[in-house]
């Protein structure tokens, strides 16, 4: 199983492009998608954009990943307080 995380694309030059993940900035390559323009949101693996996503899909991962970092910060919580 792999893992994609939604980016945004900044800039593209050539195959290369510019993303956003979270405010912070990768170069990613774009080779394996068509028709992918400034503003777009992709899925991002190992440094490939895999998936072209709209928007809402992107802002519904982001969420979801928020949550399961506050249910980590809760579990991690509790384990401390157990000790």
């Amino acid at each position: 199983m792999c893992l994609g995380i939604p980016a945004k694309i900044k800039s593209i030059n050539g195959d290369k492009a510019l993303v956003s993940v979270g405010g912070t900035e990768y170069e990613a390559s774009i080779q394996l998608l068509e028709d992918v323009e400034i503003g777009d949101y992709v899925l991002l693996h190992t440094g490939f954009a895999l998936e072209k996503i709209s928007e809402a899909e992107a802002m519904e991962t982001f969420r979801l990943l928020k949550e399961l970092d506050e249910i980590e910060d809760e579990i991690e919580k509790e384990e401390n307080e157990e000790k």
